[in-house]
């Protein structure tokens, strides 16, 4: 802020931290689902690899710390792609970490076996399998074969130098004896890392808190305080993004989300609504600067469209053209202090996103609105200039464009001050 001007914490209070010590200990890390889980949504294009190495790139730039890069038993194509993504992180020299995923059966983690050769890293199998009563009644499974098939799969990987993150689909749904049997049947053969997943949305925070609190203690029993424990979670309820901000406060080691959301159904929780968040808790250090080029080079390579209201990265994010509200950003711009207008009516800093505020001109304006276009573009915002474009604002059905304002001003016959 500027000189003279009040100390931060003193014109925002922060109810968010209220009582609690968020910083104690506390120490998440990210896998991005983008390239693989997210492509499972029925809407999606699966991208070119010249995209996907791309977003790749812009996932290191965000600080995501793992990556997964396909299921490469699913075919020649997702096989290459998962090869290209994964090579790319030896020759780049990435800090980013690959997984791939596959069935809990030993075929599908053959291929990423060879995978792993061939680039000179090994790369995580993210092997699921089902673990709740609907599925072990809709499947005909009996645990003893689950069991086996867990057993053998994390047994080959760990042969064959493979890190393991061992999901059980629908966690979330599955009673606390079979979460017990897979999982330490998983930790035994020499699983390091599960993964509770939240397969159909199901959860909600207060859920998050049980389940993991539950996991973390069965975890330990079987395999000592080491293992380490993700949250996947989907959002079919709405609540994919607080269910793992809730997670990541409730101690998982690793919180998984894809860009934008996407994915199955109504897809995984949104990676970048949750970097930010966090972020604004003062809880990680991530440069967030190109979370709008994240998002948007997702969005065009899939053809999923951001919608104008999407928090953060949508268009409308920082636009204004209301008229009590643009006030307020001008009078803060007016003292010179950029921090007192990037925040009295926002709740996420346009500049830490690398976006800025715009005010711009419409029915629900206010002269403020006028001057402060017009002056921002190098024009003088003379009163019969600013009532004409307030009038035909008011007149409107929607915000002026900037060409709808040009033309009036060049109808007026004024040039911009030099």
């Amino acid at each position: 802020m500027s000189n003279g001007a009040p100390d931060p914490n003193a014109l925002i209070h922060d109810w968010n931290t209220e009582g609690t010590d968020l910083n104690n200990g506390f120490k998440v890390t990210f896998d991005d689902e983008s390239l693989r889980d997210g492509l499972q949504s029925p809407s999606v294009q699966d991208p070119s690899i010249e995209d996907k190495l791309a977003i790749l790139h812009l996932m290191e730039r965000l600080g995501i710390h793992s990556a997964d890069v396909g299921l490469p038993a699913a075919g020649p194509r997702a096989y290459n792609d998962t090869l290209a993504l994964a090579k790319e992180c030896v020759t780049a020299g990435l800090k980013l970490r690959p997984n791939a995923a596959a069935r809990t059966l030993v075929k599908d983690i053959q291929p990423i076996a060879e995978i792993s050769t061939n680039i000179g890293l090994p790369v995580e199998v993210a092997m699921f399998i089902g673990s709740s009563p609907i599925r072990f009644y809709t499947e005909n499974w009996e645990m003893k074969d689950v069991l086996a098939r867990a057993e053998e799969a994390v047994t080959f990987s760990v042969k064959n130098n493979l890190p393991v993150m061992f999901v059980t689909e629908d966690t979330t749904r599955a009673t606390p004896e079979a979460i017990r049997e897979v999982y330490q049947a998983a930790i035994r053969a020499g699983a390091r890392r599960i993964t509770v997943a939240d397969t159909v949305g199901h959860s909600t925070p207060a859920g998050v808190v049980a389940i993991l609190r539950y996991v973390r203690h069965i975890a330990t029993e079987a395999g000592g305080p080491d293992i380490l424990i993700d949250w996947h979670g989907h959002n079919d309820r709405g609540l994919g993004v607080i269910n793992a901000i809730t997670a990541a406060l409730a101690g998982a080691n690793q919180v998984h989300g894809t860009a934008l959301g996407i994915g199955e159904r109504c897809g995984n929780a949104a990676m970048d609504q949750i970097l930010v968040n966090l972020k604004l808790l003062d809880l990680i250090p991530n440069d967030l600067s190109c979370l709008l080029e994240y998002c948007e080079r997702v969005s065009r390579a899939t053809g999923i469209a951001i919608p104008v209201n999407y928090p953060v990265v949508g268009r409308d994010a920082f636009r204004t053209a209301t008229g009590v509200h643009a006030a307020a950003v001008v009078k803060a711009a007016k003292r010179g202090d950029l921090w007192l207008a990037d925040r009295v009516y926002s709740g996420v800093p346009a500049e830490m996103v690398g976006r800025t505020q715009l005010i711009e001109i419409g029915p629900m304006s206010g002269v403020a609105n006028v001057s402060y276009w017009l002056s921002s573009r190098g024009y003088d915002p003379a009163p019969e200039l600013v009532d004409r474009i307030f009038a035909a604002a008011k007149q409107a059905k929607a915000v002026l464009e900037d060409k709808e304002i040009e033309r009036i001003v060049v109808e007026f016959g004024v040039k911009p001050v030099s």
